[in-house]
């Protein structure tokens, strides 16, 4: 049997993080699907077509990675996929009480869906798409938190020049 796993997040922008737990996935299973999950209530800096796009070139040269994009329940989306397997990142405590909680949730809801965690690299353990956004919008410097299509990308969407 196929080893499907589905990474889902808003990807708002996808960050050097996000990337490594996605190289680091290929490793681990046959399949991985970057899904870009999408909530009418939660506003975006980025569309969904420009994360689509945005994440399609960060994993080009990544095989065997695809990117998707759902709505409604994780574990529904897991058995429309045929994926058995929900992969998270954990960079910190408060990241493994959030991630516990919806972990328990969806084994509650799926049981055959398993959650496997993987710890960020310690040197990428403060990085966020938040915190990403909020360095930007004030004029700092990101690209080495983020790789450079989501850069060109949210600095973009900031109405903010690109620098060389």
């Amino acid at each position: 049997m196929k080893r499907i796993a589905v990474y889902a997040g808003s990807f708002d922008p996808i960050t050097v993080g996000h990337m490594d737990l996605v190289r680091r996935a290929v490793g681990l299973f046959d399949e991985v699907i970057l899904a870009i999950g999408t909530n009418p209530s939660k506003s975006y800096l980025l569309s969904t077509q420009e994360r689509v796009a945005v994440l399609e070139a960060c994993v080009a040269d990544i095989d065997h990675v695809s990117v998707d994009v759902f709505d409604g329940l994780l574990v529904d989306y897991c058995h429309k996929r045929e994926a058995q397997i929900i992969l998270r990142g954990l960079r910190a405590v408060t990241d493994f009480e959030f991630e516990f909680q919806i972990g328990l949730a969806n084994m509650d809801m799926a049981p055959e869906v398993e959650t496997v965690f993987l710890l960020a690299e310690p040197h990428n353990i403060f990085i966020s798409s938040s915190l990403v956004r909020e360095i930007a919008s004030n004029g700092g410097d990101v690209r080495r938190y983020v790789p450079a299509p989501a850069y060109l990308a949210l600095m973009g969407a900031l109405g903010m020049a690109v620098d060389s």
